[in-house]
């Protein structure tokens, strides 16, 4: 049967379940934009949090809404929610960015810091599919929000355990919006791409990419490294609503509804008692 037979009846549940949406993410909309502004520190951080929190619900509208091939008005009203949200989590990570000289905030292109860059990288000629793993023969290692000593918080991505000068790649198409260095991540690129979000790529040695660059999929942004606070070589991967620390949202599961699957264990015993081999070392502040 065709769309034009059974559309009615989505399109009408779409109106009902968009009402009841609306209002319920106005309300956390609502909600967080009266938070009171504290002054940095543990406040902004909890600010941020929430704000992730209530992005991610309304992305899952709009998901939502597109399945159940919802009236475009609905659907428009919807991205508008979350485009909202979004924007102020940016403005709200932007300024304390700003303010504790984060280099993805005020050295973006990575001039001032002498980053590490090799010649610029091309297009694959070949590209199996839209999204593809970071890189290649790897093991996972320290996981999204993992505890630990030696973080100040819970871990902000997934950790790939590679051999340093690993190829690592452009998970999907996008524009190079940062290439810098100087911080706990090391060397690091960050990637935009058409759904909004970013990926970082951390712990580099080198980088074979520039900020405005566009790239493919598969496409070599840079070989992995022990650059910044590490314990050893691996690849630290983040998916981020802004390019900032603090907006980001699980890795793997962000890359599964883009039908990429990343599976690996440790390939070396570890010990409670010391880092696992590939894990970055103890972060400053909340990385």
């Amino acid at each position: 049967m065709g769309r034009e037979h059974h559309a009615r009846f989505p399109r009408t549940r779409a109106r009902l379940s968009a009402a009841t949406g609306a209002a319920l993410l106005a309300l956390l909309v609502t909600a967080l934009a009266a938070l009171p502004a504290a002054a940095g520190g543990d406040g902004d951080r909890h600010r941020a949090v929430r704000a992730v929190r209530v992005h991610e619900q309304a992305r899952e509208r709009v998901d939502r809404l597109r399945e159940a091939d919802a009236l475009p008005a609905a659907l428009e009203e919807a991205e508008e929610r979350r485009k909202a949200v979004r924007d102020d989590l940016w403005d709200l990570l932007w300024a304390g960015a700003r303010e504790t000289g984060d280099p993805v905030a005020v050295d973006p292109s990575g001039r001032a810091g002498h980053c590490p860059f090799g010649e610029r990288s091309r297009a694959p000629e070949r590209r199996s599919s839209a999204w593809t793993a970071p890189t290649r023969r790897y093991w996972l290692s320290a996981g999204y929000a993992a505890k630990g000593s030696r973080w100040a918080r819970r871990h902000t991505g997934q950790d790939f355990a590679v051999d340093s000068g690993t190829p690592v790649y452009a998970v999907g198409s996008g524009v190079v919006r940062v290439t810098t260095c100087g911080d706990g991540f090391g060397n690091q690129v960050l990637v935009r791409h058409q759904d909004g979000y970013f990926t970082q790529y951390a712990h580099l040695s080198r980088i074979d990419v520039r900020r405005g660059q566009r790239v493919a999929a598969g496409q070599r942004l840079g070989l992995s490294g022990a650059s910044g606070n590490v314990t050893g070589p691996h690849l630290h991967f983040e998916v981020r609503i802004t390019p900032y620390l603090g907006s980001q949202v699980p890795p793997l599961p962000w890359l599964r509804r883009k039908a990429v699957r990343v599976s690996g264990a440790p390939a070396l015993p570890w010990l409670p008692d010391r880092p696992r081999p590939g894990e970055g070392g103890r972060r400053p502040g909340p990385r």
